[in-house]
């Protein structure tokens, strides 16, 4: 939902440090395995309780995430690299409730409830990517992509935002998580809302 709205004002800085990356010879699947690494080492840090690494971590891996895209647009994007990136990013979103899930008992529904809503919410946009790129439909809302991005209330910022919550306030990781799930289910809805509209023959 903020995605879009975002993008006028983080690429303009991510495009010039792309830029700065690309001339010194950095790839953008390097920056995308190196942002995973990180990404999955904040849920390993909050599995074990170290929250406030957990966070650092989490904000570390979405500026590598922005750096990846701006150092594919410097040197020529990829479909193997957007392939690479849609990739890391679920495998990213799905750890964190994991990592949440193992860190205490009250957890583990929470955490397997929102790690579905995630799974079914990437198959919604996957599945509406498909078929929007079969019939040759385009969108530049969220910036020059490998493939369509149909936008949803539950997108990137969003998501990031109540993985900041949880880590400020992990004691309401219960109520966020199924909040943020029961968000997940209503852009299930609103995609498949979308398609009708717009794949029906």
């Amino acid at each position: 939902m903020l995605d879009a709205r975002l993008r006028p004002l983080i690429d303009p800085p991510l495009n010039r440090a792309g830029l700065l990356l690309a001339g010194l010879g950095v790839t953008a699947n390097a920056l995308t395995f190196t942002g995973l690494a990180i990404g999955l080492a904040g849920a390993a840090a909050i599995a074990a309780g170290h929250i406030g690494w957990g966070l650092a971590l989490i904000i570390a891996n979405r500026l590598t995430d922005g750096l990846d895209g701006a150092v594919a647009r410097a040197r020529g994007p990829s479909d193997l690299g957007g392939y690479f990136d849609i990739v890391a990013d679920f495998a990213f979103y799905v750890s964190i409730p994991v990592g949440f899930g193992l860190l205490a008992p009250a957890n583990l529904l929470p955490a397997l409830v929102l790690t579905a809503s995630f799974v079914l919410t990437g198959v919604s946009f996957l599945a509406f990517a498909v078929i929007a790129g079969k019939r040759g439909a385009e969108t530049q809302a969220h910036g020059k992509k490998s493939f369509f991005y149909s936008t949803g209330l539950a997108e990137g910022a969003e998501t990031i935002a109540v993985f900041i919550a949880m880590c400020i306030w992990p004691a309401w990781f219960p109520l966020l998580a199924f909040a943020y799930a029961g968000l997940c289910t209503a852009t299930i809805i609103q995609r498949s809302a979308m398609a009708v509209a717009a794949f029906r023959d």
